[in-house]
């Protein structure tokens, strides 16, 4: 199992940089912008408050928010026994609480986790998921949920999310008042000259780059933390094959997820937005190609 515990090495490792890169960028921008309007390090101060605000309010409520989308009704055991036995095998093996599981009444195969963490988590799987795999298979997909609340990636995302989401209103924001004059009278009373003529061109720089390079670098962080997912149900299982197969059935099915959409379809096991995955490059893709997915997945046998 060398290749896996190397995998997971690796993808632990490429998301913590690449999350500093964007926390970097979001305090940079906010130093930036802050110098623009008077107070650099106001800006930062201001920039941290408003992230601050946006993530209390998806860690507390985000998780309802997404299955409430997605149409997800919650399930007992005696509804879907054998879900429920291999869902509870794997808590048990990963050391995990017993997650909220719920259903998506939809023939697409498909499935996410959400929750704040391992305590308030939740599965969410598809009917066409239970009709479509065999039993490793469905074990081998509730394994990468798992692996997901396990190594806190729900919240993760959603932190980076916060960061990506604030330096975009922050970039928003100042270039419709730079554009508009709104800040001609705080630029007079701060640095004037050559000084303060490359301060104002590296806020316009920046606002108009950084949240184009910070959403290409929260793609990247899905995909590596998808990868982590796959590494990590790998070892829960110790049957890679069984997720390998099932991600194979589920991109080669041509049925449609009608409640996915572009702001939760990082969430699923596989892009249910099918068309827009095949035009989409990897540099703009929320999941990694899914044959690569299968052969690193076999790769570890």
């Amino acid at each position: 199992m060398e290749n896996l515990y190397t995998a997971m090495s690796a993808n632990k490792r490429n998301s913590f940089f690449i999350t500093v890169a964007i926390t970097a960028m979001f305090v940079v921008l906010g130093y930036f912008l802050g110098r623009y309007w008077g107070s650099g390090y106001g800006g930062v101060f201001i920039a941290f408050l408003v992230a601050l605000v946006m993530s209390l309010s998806a860690y507390y409520g985000g998780d309802k928010m997404v299955l409430g989308i997605s149409r997800a009704k919650r399930i007992e055991k005696k509804d879907y026994p054998q879900l429920f036995n291999v869902i509870e095998e794997l808590a048990i093996a990963g050391g995990l609480p017993m997650p909220a599981v719920y259903v998506i009444d939809d023939t697409a195969p498909n499935a996410f986790a959400t929750g704040r963490d391992p305590k308030h988590a939740s599965v969410a799987i598809t009917t066409g998921l239970m009709q479509k795999l065999s039993r490793d298979e469905l074990q081998g997909v509730m394994a990468h949920e798992l692996s997901h609340v396990g190594n806190r990636d729900i919240l993760y995302a959603t932190m980076v999310g916060i960061l990506v989401g604030s330096i975009a209103m922050m970039s928003d924001f100042f270039l419709r008042s730079f554009f508009w004059g709104g800040g001609r009278r705080r630029r007079s009373n701060s640095e004037g000259g050559a000084a303060g003529a490359i301060f104002i061109v590296i806020a316009i720089a920046l606002a108009i780059l950084a949240p184009i390079f910070t959403k290409l670098l929260q793609l990247a962080v899905s995909r590596q933390r998808e990868y982590l997912a796959d590494a990590s149900a790998a070892k829960l299982t110790r049957y890679p094959e069984g997720l390998a197969s099932a991600l194979q059935k589920i991109s080669g099915d041509k049925e449609v997820l009608e409640v996915a959409n572009r702001a939760t379809q990082h969430l699923y096991i596989v892009n249910p937005i099918k068309p827009f995955e095949k035009r989409a490059s990897n540099l703009f893709s929320t999941h990694p190609p899914i044959q690569d997915r299968i052969a690193r997945l076999r790769a570890m046998r």
